[in-house]
């Protein structure tokens, strides 16, 4: 591997098979010079990017990062891996490094941002909020600030869709976002608490997940059973008050009305969650 650009004492950049990537080892680029030759031996971790920017970006990222930033990152990446049990992407290198270098930079002044997904993220993704969690520890410790626990949910949120793109996070957490008002409508039209411990929220939540992803892509159910939806309606009238509510509401979010059908579904899952024994 041939050296193609020194950026301090421990990062360089190489090329390797025609390919630009930056390999980091305490002291691997000392008294090297552009065009020499690093060993396989020599190197303790290589990110690859797949674009320029994002390997300028990261190479910038790194260069003005200290140490115990860098030996931080690859320590929480590594235990995401370990949880997950799949290999982590080199995106996930980058975006994670740029989140941490601004939650310190945030932290050093007292401002912490409070995330309104905490429990969402806790409900539905514990295994990535788990490794939030010891991040957030791993920087208590590493850099003696008392970062609060809701920045484990803004860490969790880049292993969710660990190996899929930027865009796709911004689209679970808008998932995340609309489940928790459509539940907020339920609670708050029935003026009760919901069991989060029943299998009837679960068969609830789980509903939920599929029908927001069908109005992503404008797939809903309507296969016109009238008979069964005006049947449904009269026997429980509540829940139709309340998904009336949430037609409402996927009106203004999506530009969509609910078909007889979806009216259907959500009315008897609605129904179940909050019938009282």
């Amino acid at each position: 591997m041939k050296v193609v650009k020194i950026l301090n004492n421990n990062i360089a950049i190489i090329e390797k098979g025609g390919h630009e990537s930056i390999v980091y080892s305490p002291g691997v680029s000392f008294k090297k010079n552009v065009g020499q030759r690093i060993n396989d031996s020599e190197i303790e971790k290589t990110y690859v990017l797949d674009s320029k920017d994002r390997l300028e970006h990261f190479s910038y990222l790194l260069t003005h990062s200290d140490e115990k930033m860098i030996y931080l990152l690859n320590d929480i990446v590594a235990y995401g891996e370990s949880v997950n049990q799949q290999k982590a992407n080199d995106y996930l290198y980058l975006a994670l490094l740029d989140h941490l270098t601004f939650a310190l930079r945030r932290g050093k002044k007292g401002q912490f941002i409070l995330s309104p997904l905490t429990w969402e993220v806790q409900k539905f993704y514990p295994k990535f909020y788990e490794i939030g969690t010891y991040a957030v520890a791993l920087m208590r410790k590493t850099f003696q600030i008392d970062f609060p626990d809701e920045e484990a949910v803004s860490i969790a949120l880049h292993f969710v869709n660990i190996n899929e793109s930027q865009s796709l996070l911004a689209e679970t957490v808008e998932s995340m976002e609309i489940l928790r008002d459509i539940l907020n409508i339920i609670k708050y039209h029935f003026q009760i608490s919901l069991d989060e411990s029943s299998m009837n929220y679960m068969r609830l939540v789980t509903h939920l997940q599929y029908f927001i992803e069908r109005l992503r892509k404008q797939e809903v159910y309507d296969q016109e059973s009238s008979s069964l939806y005006e049947q449904v309606r009269m026997l429980y009238p509540e829940a139709y008050l309340a998904t009336g509510k949430i037609d409402i509401y996927v009106k203004g979010r999506f530009n969509q009305y609910l078909t007889p059908d979806e009216y259907t579904y959500l009315m008897i899952h609605i129904n179940r969650v909050t019938e009282r024994k």
